[in-house]
């Protein structure tokens, strides 16, 4: 898989939680921190996706909003 995003975080699914059009797909990337990300549940399916496979979630974003209290 080659893609033009720098940002590739690879990682482990831990849980997938189907909604009626979306799916949360909860990725385990280490160190206790779990990356969530929100996709449709024709890309699931498409996917093959389920709770052990490694993954990669691809950031590919113009802004990177930073806040601190």
């Amino acid at each position: 898989m080659k893609l033009s995003a720098r940002n590739q975080i690879k990682g482990t699914i831990t849980n997938i939680v189907i909604g009626s059009v979306m799916a949360k797909v909860q990725v385990d990337i280490g160190n206790g921190n779990i990356l969530n990300s929100m996709i449709t549940i024709d890309s699931v399916k498409e996917l093959d996706l389920k709770a052990g496979d490694t993954v990669y979630a691809v950031i590919k974003s113009t802004e990177v909003m930073i806040g601190k209290e």
